[in-house]
């Protein structure tokens, strides 16, 4: 009971230093900003991490509270609303994450591209949501690799995220060492350069030629008309309510043929959400006919 008591109270001195009050009603109002804006369903359980982020852009423009911020956004002040959309999504990547994805397009896709597509000579994959393009980097090295026969293809990768700031790293190509640690020594030393001061290393440009970094809010128009032989939507649809999940996954398969691959997260599943595909690996799904 006393440890209950001292929880509280420490809950409570902690809500008293902060620099802003984020009301019950200004939560609500960034809860409802976020749903129409990005699709996401923010729990009440991401209050804290809310006001973390956000009270930095208060910060940042000198504002006294949540009230005269939220007013700026919802006046239509379209920088701000990038700088708040940056702000609320995540960012957590690596290169080769879930590795057996990359399998999947070494030892399966590109041969069976071999086999069957020789006459459209063609391959689109699409990076939904890049974050700092550690996924599309590793998509191309993978291509890369495995294409032996694909050699003279017409081959881009689209990559695209709503966060700007994200969007930059990522077409410059700059990433620390420690970010590469767990890279092999043979690939790292093939595609990427070290920086002067020998704390960084750069992306080499045969990998970025073949991708397009792009800003794309999921919840709006699409520019892409396909066909896309392979989307990944990683660690993406998760965030988003089954309804809106949908309406995503509906789009997708709008933009792609029976045979080609739509690729989620590990903790992501199309089961009741999509009956357009056909789950043939670890989160490998095909589109049916």
């Amino acid at each position: 009971m006393a440890g209950e008591k001292l929880a509280v109270a420490a809950l409570a001195d902690s809500a008293l230093l902060r620099e802003y009050e984020l009301s019950d009603d200004d939560f609500q109002r960034i809860r409802h900003l976020v749903r129409e804006r990005l699709g996401i369903a923010l729990a009440q359980s991401k209050r804290e991490l809310v006001y973390g982020r956000l009270s930095r852009r208060l910060r940042a423009l000198k504002l006294r509270d949540f009230r005269g911020y939220l007013q700026l956004i919802e006046s239509g002040d379209a920088e701000e609303l990038q700088h708040f959309c940056n702000a609320i999504t995540t960012h957590l990547t690596s290169f080769f994450r879930e590795s057996h994805h990359f399998d999947f397009i070494a030892q399966q896709l590109l041969p069976a591209l071999e086999r069957g597509n020789g006459g459209a000579r063609r391959l689109r994959i699409w990076s939904a949501g890049c974050s700092t393009g550690e996924e599309p980097y590793s998509i191309a090295m993978a291509l890369l690799e495995s294409m032996r026969g694909l050699r003279g293809w017409d081959v881009r990768i689209l990559a695209t995220d709503i966060d700007t700031s994200v969007l930059s790293h990522a077409r410059i190509g700059l990433y620390s060492s420690e970010r590469l640690e767990r890279m092999e020594s043979g690939r790292l030393s093939r595609w990427f350069e070290p920086t002067q001061d020998g704390g960084q290393l750069m992306v080499r440009d045969e990998l970025k030629q073949l991708i397009s970094f792009k800003t794309l809010n999921l919840m709006d128009e699409w520019p892409m008309r396909g066909p896309i032989d392979v989307i990944f939507c990683r660690n993406v649809i998760i965030y988003f309510d089954r309804e809106t999940q949908r309406r995503i996954v509906a789009r997708m398969a709008a933009l792609q043929r029976p045979g080609d691959h739509l690729i989620l997260g590990h903790a992501e599943s199309l089961f009741q959400v999509s009956k357009k595909y056909r789950l043939v690996g670890d989160t490998i799904h095909r589109r049916l006919a």
